[in-house]
């Protein structure tokens, strides 16, 4: 079993998340976006700990790799073991949750192309993978900002998804996006909230799931509702 390490046919990971709140744990104060030191000080973690695969792959000629992992239960399960230990830390464990590997945290108002620029330092760190993303409103009549956006992405980031709503409800037949909210999903139009009358879709941890169907722990449930969008309706990049 252990042969299939060797000679880059697959790697050992070591994942990490969180990297907003390490900054803010470490500094404090300024928001991690708002300043060039405390942005290189992020990388500079992330680049610690891949010398630290390469090393044991150096060491042992296993293949070992830096995974930007957005841990979709670790998330809630390391904010909360520390919240136990450590109390709520405001910036920190205060949230209910870790933010997605070194993601720019979801509560940050910026257009999509500072987004990109921001994270795009990180994924040819990662040699065992990553995601970029950016939320959008309903585009599908201007079709020519979410084009601008993606031939930006792809000058800069390996790995881009747009995430744009397409929920649904049985009830009254809205389409568009349900309302986030603690306790699951509900449709803005007529307040239905039942799981077999609705439709709902989100991309977290990389893949497009039906939190309807499957919920989301508490802290990726958090996460969600508290995301903004990053193209305002109606505007083109």
């Amino acid at each position: 079993m252990s042969e299939i390490f060797k000679n880059g046919r697959a790697s050992i990971s070591l994942g990490y998340i969180g990297i907003h709140e390490t900054i803010n744990a470490l500094f404090g104060g300024e928001h991690l976006y708002d300043s060039e030191q405390l942005r290189a000080k992020g990388i500079a973690i992330v680049e610690r700990l891949r010398q630290a695969v390469d090393q044991w792959k150096e060491e042992t000629g296993y293949g070992f790799s830096l995974y930007s992992t957005p841990s979709e239960n670790l998330c809630d399960r390391f904010c909360r073991l520390d919240t136990a230990e450590f109390g709520v830390v405001p910036g920190v464990t205060d949230k209910g949750y870790y933010t997605n590997s070194f993601h720019l945290d979801v509560e940050k108002k910026v257009n999509p192309y500072d987004k990109i620029d921001f994270e795009a330092p990180y994924p040819p760190l990662a040699n065992g993978g990553f995601i970029c993303y950016g939320e959008y409103p309903n585009i599908q009549h201007n079709l020519k900002a979410l084009e601008d956006v993606w031939d930006y992405s792809y000058q800069h980031v390996p790995y881009y998804g747009t995430n744009t709503p397409i929920d649904e409800c049985y009830e009254c037949g809205f389409t568009g996006e349900f309302e986030c909210t603690s306790k699951g999903f509900t449709c803005p139009k007529c307040g239905n909230h039942d799981a077999a009358r609705v439709s709902v879709t989100r991309r977290v941890c990389g893949y497009l799931g039906s939190p309807d169907a499957r919920p989301f722990n508490a802290g990726k449930q958090e996460e969600v509702k508290r995301r903004v969008k990053h193209l305002g309706n109606g505007q083109i990049g």
